[in-house]
């Protein structure tokens, strides 16, 4: 496929398809930014994919002492699933199970929606009635008694309908060193940008799949078409130069947060160029069948 060339990297005219999701998330702050960060990457873990973990969620910044409600060390958490009802029981278990638990931590609103998800109510009463709600310039929190102190928890999180999940970018290389050089370049500037999560490890997926499998009951599979090893016996999407494919998966809480993640992605890998880095960049779509939020590569290159 010839492309579009940016600084010697072929862009395909080609579009990924996203599709909309529930977005929720909470800010969470610790005693320092050390557990503060665990106990947001323990409420994130197996959370790669709505396929098999229920949703996606990972962690989209760091937020320092002077912008957290109580002067802490601060990381603000992010969550997405198919349904408000989905996101809700996926945000309350890891809620209850991976922050509640983590010593020193505390629980804030976070997202703006346009509905709310009940998270300290709902776990107010693993205070067994010790509990005490406090209510601070209108918002309403639960200080549930723990051992190492108390669990201060806000008792109502935003959600909203207009998330979007499935932005993505595809990244094709010679060989497995450079593809991942300039996979990595592209997840580190997508982290800069604001409302945006990349749920898979690193950021980064390298079993991309496809809807639908030579297998009854499997609903994704191999994207074959970008498999170095099957070119030659599948209908393959490569050239001959490629040998190495790695895709970014972006999750964000609005159209326009994922429209500049996948232009900040693009802009690292074309700036860094074929030598060192990737040769060509495509986007995974179906062909308009899966989602109605569509992101064309040569509108978002810099």
């Amino acid at each position: 496929m010839q492309g579009i060339i940016r600084n010697g990297v072929r862009i395909d005219e080609s579009f990924a398809e996203a599709f909309p999701m529930s977005g929720t998330g909470i800010l969470i702050t610790g005693p320092n930014a050390k557990w503060a960060m665990i106990a947001a990457k323990t409420m994130t873990g197996f959370a790669t994919s709505v396929i098999g973990c229920g949703c996606e969620a990972g962690v989209d910044c760091e937020v320092s002492p002077d912008e957290t409600p109580d002067g802490r060390p601060g990381v603000r958490a992010l969550l997405f699933a198919m349904s408000s009802k989905d996101a809700e029981k996926q945000l309350v278990n890891r809620l209850g199970q991976c922050v509640l638990t983590c010593p020193g931590s505390a629980v804030y609103s976070t997202v703006k929606g346009e509905f709310e998800i009940k998270v300290g109510d709902a776990v107010r009463q693993f205070g067994d009635k010790w509990q005490m709600s406090k209510a601070i310039d209108g918002r309403r929190f639960w200080r549930i008694p723990v051992m190492d102190g108390e669990f201060f928890c806000e008792s109502k999180v935003g959600l909203t309908k207009k998330s979007v999940g499935g932005g993505n970018l595809l990244v094709m290389g010679a060989d497995w060193e450079s593809t991942m050089r300039a996979t990595e370049a592209a997840v580190a500037a997508i982290d800069a940008v604001p409302d945006v999560i990349q749920p898979f490890p690193g950021g980064i997926v390298r079993s991309g799949s496809k809807v639908g499998s030579q297998y009854k009951g499997m609903g994704a599979s191999t994207n074959d078409a970008y498999c170095p090893t099957l070119r030659g016996v599948t209908k393959s999407a490569l050239d001959p130069d490629v040998g190495c494919v790695l895709e970014i998966v972006i999750d964000g809480l609005t159209d326009a947060a994922v429209s500049a993640a996948m232009r900040a992605g693009l802009k690292a890998i074309i700036e860094m160029g074929p030598e060192k880095g990737a040769k060509r960049v495509g986007a995974g779509n179906y062909g308009g069948k899966l989602g109605p939020f569509h992101y064309h590569l040569k509108d978002l290159l810099p």
